[in-house]
Formats: C-alpha cells, sequence, structure tokens
C-alpha cells in the first residue's frame, strides 16, 4: 500500500553545497539519506516531496556544516498481509511466477496460482491447468492477495509471497468464467425433497 508521512529533521548542509540554493542542496541530501531505503514501519521510501526549511542555519564550533531543521512528506510503498493488488507478469519459471508491484516484485508459488494442476511449457515460459485449461504468461494482468511479506532493511532482500487461488483472483477471464458458472448453476432448478409417508 503506499502511503504519505510527514517527516520533521535535522540535516547537516556541508559547506560543498554552500554554493547551491539551500532548498536544492536539502533536497539532494534527503535524497541521499532516505529514498530507496526501507523502514520496517513505513515501507520503502520511494520519494521526497514538499520540503520546507523550519529554522535557521546553526553552526557548531569546529564543524565547518550548518544543520537546518526541515520537514518534508515522503511517498512509501509497504506491502501489508491481505491486501488485494491488481500486477504484470514480469517473469514465469518453473516454480511460480513473479509480479510487478511497483518498487519491488512478489512471487506467486506454483501452488498458489490456481486449484487445478498446472504444466510449465518451457518454450513459452507459461503454465496451463490440466482441468480448467486456464492459462498464464509474462504480461498478463492479474489480481492477487499479499499472503507472506519478509521485510529485511535492504529493498533486493524484500520477498513478498502472493496467492491467486481465492475466488475473484487471477486473471479477469478466470473470475468471468467462475461467475458465469456460478450464475447458471444458481437458475437450475434445485430437485424438491419428497417426505415419504408412513
Amino acid at each position: 500500500m503506499y502511503k504519505l508521512f510527514k517527516i520533521e529533521d535535522k540535516i547537516r548542509v556541508p559547506p560543498k553545497y554552500f554554493s547551491m540554493k539551500l532548498e536544492e542542496a536539502i533536497v539532494e541530501l534527503l535524497i541521499e539519506k532516505y529514498e530507496r531505503k526501507v523502514d520496517r514501519e513505513v515501507g520503502i521510501l520511494l520519494d521526497i516531496q514538499e520540503v520546507k526549511v523550519l529554522s535557521e542555519g546553526t553552526v557548531i564550533p569546529g564543524d565547518g556544516g550548518a544543520y537546518f531543521l526541515i520537514e518534508f512528506e515522503v511517498l512509501s510503498y509497504l506491502p501489508e498481509i491481505n491486501e488485494v493488488i491488481e500486477a504484470n507478469v514480469t517473469e514465469i519459471v518453473e516454480f511460480g511466477a513473479f509480479l510487478n508491484l511497483g518498487p519491488i516484485e512478489g512471487l506467486v508459488h506454483l501452488s498458489q496460482i490456481t486449484n487445478d494442476f498446472l504444466t510449465y511449457n518451457r518454450k513459452t515460459s507459461s503454465f496451463a491447468g490440466k482441468e480448467s485449461k486456464k492459462s498464464l504468461k509474462k504480461g498478463d494482468s492479474v489480481m492477487a492477495k499479499i499472503s507472506t511479506v519478509s521485510l529485511k532493511s535492504n529493498i533486493h532482500d524484500i520477498k513478498v509471497g502472493l496467492t491467486m487461488r481465492p475466488e475473484g483472483l487471477g486473471k479477469e477471464e478466470w473470475v468471468n468464467k467462475e461467475e458465469k458458472k456460478k450464475e447458471s448453476e444458481d437458475k437450475k432448478p434445485k430437485p424438491k425433497k419428497v417426505e415419504k409417508k408412513k
């Protein structure tokens, strides 16, 4: 889930930045300090916005830099368990499918793609269902639910597990087929119970 947070911080502007405009120097330093970093509570910090300088610069004797109290907004992404997302398949491998979640990728394990038995086609890098004939390939758009999140301090080590097995998830054509099947079953007359007389 994407969220916007307001943060207040004290930042040191080194002397080499004194020739720049103050706001530009601070934005550059904030990007270096915060962007693409991972915070367990906030998630992956993606973008610095709305930077405001709240104080005059303070100089500490013996330190050539100037310190400023600032306030800014940061856009972050934090995958949450049970969150339903729409994503594109970026890669199909023998053990599952990788989905693009924005700043990271998540994995739908083979066992979590559908309730049907799936076969992997190496030539086309795709999956096909044995009974349902459902297929999944690179580029397909799907609905999936986040089932596990392992948030690490490095963005490349974050692991997100996904599932498409519950009803209403997967490719749009799968969902439409299931809805039509359900509608036709609802329209069928239900057998009446006949009580036997003694």
